[in-house]
């Protein structure tokens, strides 16, 4: 069965602030380590008012010197807003800091709109197009590679590389992780369409790598779980109505269930919403663990790692905690089913 994580975006709700989002990421990813996830990552975003995660390595510091044992990362690092040197030295330093936790996923979109992105960039003629050239710079920095020295040399860098993956939501993020012998991980939490082709692409264009022997794939996917499916739906009203906002132009703080219900949607905002949420996993711990376990049967994934996007902190903690006991005990009953067999051919 594929192992649980955990991506955030430390959520800025209604009422709320950034500040008040970066503790409750903090205590998110105690929780998360509490019950078992393996990775608790943050994503990079820019301008947007729901998100504060725009700093993922100054974040990813705080996150794991708050926890012991669960990896902390990003998912992702947009590396055309970057000089690969910088985040080479960055991650190189969290790995020194908190040797065996820390990971690095990279993505090729700006994580914002073309104004900001323009802000963003170090030069305007770098960009997506350049991604495949700066992740094996970037590499090249972090990695102890036979001949000479790379110059300028990253440091911290050579002897501190941190778990490198790629992100996509594409077909080219999956060839080229791939191609690179590196772990490739399917935003299916936002581009659901391509995922059996991407994940097929991936596999296909492998080749072992000095850090990765076989493919290693992990699936990104929305969920949110309440002790019924009935509560579970209202409070996923939040995650419809931010969509809906940022459709329009009309991007805020993440809104309240009560603000979701009582909000007058369209029979055309509706279905967009309902389109863009059918392949989100909503419901009781049976029925998300259900679903869990069909993504993961789909693709033959390593890693499932799951965004929650719950206004309440609480409600998000519960959450995740309800999605581990669940996925436990699945666990548990799989390996029992698997062990009977066993017993029976023998």
């Amino acid at each position: 069965m594929a192992e649980l994580s955990v991506l955030d975006l430390a959520t800025v709700a209604s009422g709320s602030s950034p500040a008040q989002a970066l503790s409750e990421s903090t205590e998110l990813a105690r929780a998360a380590e509490d019950k078992g996830y393996r990775r608790f990552w943050v994503a990079e975003h820019h301008g947007m008012p729901a998100v504060a995660s725009s700093a993922p390595a100054v974040l990813i510091a705080h996150l794991a010197s708050a926890t012991s044992t669960i990896r902390v990362g990003s998912g992702g690092v947009m590396l055309p807003n970057h000089a690969p040197l910088v985040i080479a030295e960055q991650f190189a330093t969290l790995e020194a800091l908190h040797p065996g936790r820390i990971d690095l996923g990279l993505g090729r979109a700006p994580g914002t709109d073309p104004l900001t992105a323009r802000a963003l960039r170090r030069d305007s003629a770098l960009g997506a197009d350049h991604f495949p050239d700066d992740v094996v710079e970037l590499y090249q920095y972090l990695a102890d590679l036979p001949g000479p020295p790379v110059t300028p040399a990253a440091v911290p860098g050579t002897g501190y590389l941190p778990e490198i993956w790629l992100l996509g939501s594409s077909l080219f993020s999956a060839q080229l992780a791939g191609h690179l012998g590196l772990p490739f991980s399917f935003a299916y939490h936002f581009s659901p369409g391509p995922l059996d082709a991407a994940v097929e692409a991936y596999r296909s264009a492998f080749r072992p790598s000095p850090v990765l022997p076989a493919p290693r794939l992990m699936v990104a996917v929305s969920a949110v779980c309440a002790p019924s499916d009935e509560e579970a739906k209202w409070l996923a009203g939040s995650s419809a109505l931010s969509i809906l906002q940022r459709r329009i132009g009309r991007s805020g703080p993440l809104p309240s269930p009560e603000e979701a219900a009582a909000y007058p949607f369209t029979s055309v905002e509706s279905q967009h919403v309902e389109e863009v949420m059918a392949t989100h996993v909503i419901g009781s711990p049976e029925t998300v663990s259900r679903g869990l376990a069909a993504l993961a049967a789909r693709t033959e994934a390593d890693e499932l790692i799951v965004s929650t996007r719950l206004h309440g902190f609480e409600a998000r903690v519960r959450s995740l905690a309800l999605v581990a006991g669940a996925w436990q005990a699945r666990i548990g009953w799989q390996r029992g089913v698997e062990d009977e067999t066993t017993a029976r051919v023998r």
